[in-house]
């Protein structure tokens, strides 16, 4: 069995090493112990770990800019994955979401993770075609 509770920085450490872990998922200057921490502040109890037993076992943080939602870093360890973990930590994400009055959702997942894609399709998340995401990163922070 497994225990869905918010994350904290105090999580930090050992939703890292879920990352690294995890093939399909990068981890980048945005994701330092910092950073992460002032995401958590500026969006309090919208991101959650799953802990199994004594181990953190999943994880998936969340957000928004006050009109839309955005999950990153859905993250299952392998031998914890089609249990319905990720589909209620999602859950979880998008509920409170929705009780903040935000109804629609995005995830990035990179064009080679095949089995991300898979999963949220079969979620019943649909990949735009109709736009392009660009990114700008300021000199200096070429890994942001």
């Amino acid at each position: 069995m497994y225990k869905i509770r918010p994350m904290t920085a105090d999580d930090y450490q050992a939703v890292v090493a879920l990352m690294k872990q995890t093939p399909g998922v990068s981890l980048r200057e945005a994701d330092s112990r910092e950073s992460t921490s002032r995401y958590l502040e500026r969006n309090p109890g919208l991101s959650f770990v799953a802990e199994i037993g004594d181990r953190l076992g999943a994880c998936v943080m969340s957000g928004h800019d006050g009109r839309r939602g955005y999950l990153q870093h859905l993250v299952v360890l392998p031998e914890y994955r089609r249990r319905g973990i990720a589909t209620a930590l999602v859950e979880r994400c998008l509920a409170e979401l929705e009780s903040l009055g935000i109804l629609k959702c995005h995830i990035d997942v990179f064009k080679t993770n095949a089995q991300a894609s898979a999963y949220w399709e079969s979620r019943g998340w649909r990949l735009r075609t109709d736009i392009n995401r660009y990114s700008f990163v300021r000199t200096g922070a070429e890994n942001a």
